[in-house]
């Protein structure tokens, strides 16, 4: 007997950042699924939708993009109930997916809960990191887990969070790997002329380990060229990483469509945390054959353990600077960059596949 089609919906509201992004690809992987019909919904805001790399369809929901708006939203979400009424009587999911946790998801939940369909949230951090996220972001994210009747993580790390801890969630958690943003294959690491690259890519929070990077550097013993590329609150530590030579510290948001050539440009891609669940920019960076120094902290461990383009070190100013000497002076053979679309594939499949896991 012939499988019937399988309806998907996925979901995820934010304007910038890793949730558009990751809900556009993972929607991509799951039309590469035979018998599988997917929407996607998105904020009418998302940054994605203005990039060479927007969708070809997709249905928008008027958002939010400030604190203000987003409670003014709230306070007009009757409004935004009935679209959502809608979207969800109009296709009839089969399955819902969240592709990363907002503000107003509970809202989408609760239309779901009510149509009787499956709800699938990716959790991304147990908790927020400091300084990151949204007022409430850990309550929120709480609530909606109870809503859900599956869980997928990124790390084996996170999921473990999940489960132990007294609000631990009580539906399935399952730990599956953070495939690549789609990127270009640039040129090899160390086939350009001139000094080697190293590139910090992030949110600029001290959690990321600015301070360490900064004492680092200058311990390589080796000319390079360094930029720290990403958003953040002016600090000590931008501002000593400014000060070091030939080190640039560019303070600004990084857009959607720059973040291949960004990638691209660097030989090696640090990641020298203080605390971490996983690395999408280490999942890029991997895929794009550029080298990884990552610090042993949280999920990076299972992440990179087993990469032989990645060296884990401690995460102390020494362990990482040898750990960037050991790259540039023996760097391992860069393997060929892999099949972005594949990877979101298979972790379209896994999901699918993990509603039988109990």
């Amino acid at each position: 007997m012939r499988k019937a089609v399988e309806r998907v919906l996925v979901w995820q509201w934010g304007r910038r950042g890793a949730g558009p992004r990751i809900a556009v690809d993972l929607a991509d992987g799951l039309k590469r699924l035979p018998r599988t019909d997917v929407l996607l919904c998105l904020s009418d805001r998302a940054e994605i939708l203005r990039s060479r790399n927007a969708p070809d369809a997709v249905v928008k929901v008027a958002t939010y993009s400030s604190v203000c708006e987003l409670v003014g939203r709230i306070l007009t979400a009757l409004s935004l109930l009935k679209q959502l009424r809608r979207i969800v009587r109009d296709f009839r999911p089969d399955v819902a997916i969240c592709a990363m946790p907002g503000p107003l998801d509970l809202l989408m939940a609760g239309v779901l809960r009510r149509a009787g369909v499956r709800i699938v949230v990716i959790v991304h951090d147990a908790h927020p990191h400091p300084g990151d996220g949204y007022p409430f972001q850990a309550a929120l994210q709480r609530w909606l887990i109870r809503q859900a009747d599956q869980i997928v993580t990124f790390s084996r790390h996170v999921a473990d969070e999940l489960t132990s801890e007294p609000d631990r969630a009580h539906c399935p958690v399952i730990a599956l790997t953070h495939p690549p943003f789609i990127g270009g294959a640039g040129a090899m690491p160390f086939t350009h002329e001139g000094a080697p690259r190293i590139l910090m890519f992030g949110r600029l929070l001290p959690y990321k380990g600015l301070d360490l990077l900064a004492e680092a550097l200058p311990q390589v013993g080796r000319d390079l060229r360094c930029r720290v590329v990403g958003q953040g609150p002016d600090s000590p530590e931008l501002r000593r990483l400014s000060a070091l030579p030939h080190v640039s510290v560019e303070n600004r948001w990084v857009p959607e469509d720059e973040l291949p050539r960004l990638v691209e440009w660097a030989d090696i891609v640090v990641l020298p945390y203080h605390e971490a669940s996983q690395s999408g920019v280490g999942a890029m960076a991997i895929a794009s054959g550029r080298y990884v120094v990552a610090t042993r902290v949280g999920g990076l461990v299972e992440q990179f353990s087993d990469d032989a383009q990645a060296v884990l070190c401690v995460p102390e100013p020494s362990s990482i600077a040898k750990a960037l000497a050991t790259l540039l002076e023996a760097p391992p053979p860069s393997r060929p960059c892999v099949d972005n679309g594949q990877e979101w594939e298979n972790l379209a499949r896994d999901i699918l596949a993990s509603r039988n896991v109990s």
